[in-house]
């Protein structure tokens, strides 16, 4: 009896094949199959080699022609086959990845797994925009949470601890939710002129920034046409950028307090 192979669920990063780990790099060269999602870019597709098998199990909004029960069925028996499998995912497997979720299908079927992290769209946002997720007298934290549930279910995030002024809050998957977060959060007191950065296809040739408001970026994120995949940053972190009015900029670096330099960003 032929014996099982191993899934590396592997994180490609936020599209710079640069951004890929050594490891990651390494499993792709050497994997029989690559079973990749619809986020991975073609340039770290194009690392894989020309004869691995290439398996697409891609998801789009409302789209879903690879539900996720034939992925695991897919990537169970491959294992069974003896191969070694890459298990390609946008950004890092276990934020917003379903990674753990393949995990425990793998390893209940008796397949060895192992896990290898990749930088999330947020980290690669940031580095790529010079927006920072955290600044000392801006933002003492960070957080991560989805704009988008399964099957179009209610989004039903707990909307009073999001809106706290000391944390950035990055959105994933939310574009066709903004509106909605936007209002929410500004219900729970947050102002309606909070700095936000939107930004799709985050370290690649396509990326494409838009900056704006709370109570704006709705409207202009639909008439600018940004679509999926599309990253908020939501937070005064976002006036850093040099993109933002530079005075601000200046007004921070100049040691000047969070809401004189917030009203300046904003006026």
């Amino acid at each position: 009896m032929k014996q099982p192979g191993k899934v590396y669920l592997i994180g490609a990063g936020p599209g710079d094949p640069e951004l890929l780990t050594l490891k990651a790099l390494r499993l792709l060269q050497e994997a029989d199959s690559v079973v990749y999602d619809r986020l991975v870019s073609p340039e770290v597709m194009a690392l894989v080699p020309a004869d691995a098998e290439k398996i697409p199990v891609g998801k789009s909004p409302d789209n879903h022609p690879v539900p996720q029960d034939l992925i695991n069925e897919i990537l169970v028996g491959l294992a069974l086959e003896g191969k070694t499998v890459a298990r390609l995912k946008g950004g890092d497997p276990l934020i917003f990845g379903r990674g753990s979720e393949e995990a425990a299908q793998l390893a209940a079927a008796g397949v060895a797994v192992e896990y290898v992290p990749g930088i999330t769209a947020a980290q690669g946002a940031s580095a790529s925009s010079g927006v920072p997720l955290t600044h000392r007298g801006l933002a003492t934290g960070v957080r991560y949470v989805t704009g988008h549930r399964q099957a179009n279910g209610v989004l039903d995030l707990d909307w009073k601890s999001l809106a706290s002024e000391e944390t950035t809050l990055v959105v994933y998957m939310g574009v066709a939710n903004i509106g909605q977060i936007a209002m929410r959060l500004v219900a729970e007191g947050f102002s309606e002129a909070t700095p936000v950065m939107a930004i799709a296809n985050a370290t690649t040739p396509r990326e494409k920034r838009l900056f704006s408001e709370l109570g704006q970026v709705a409207l202009d994120v639909r008439d600018a046409g940004l679509k999926a995949p599309v990253l908020f940053v939501i937070g005064e972190v976002v006036t850093l950028s040099t993109e933002w009015p530079a005075n601000a900029v200046d007004m921070l670096l100049a040691g000047a307090s969070r809401e004189t330099a917030g009203k300046l960003a904003h006026a």
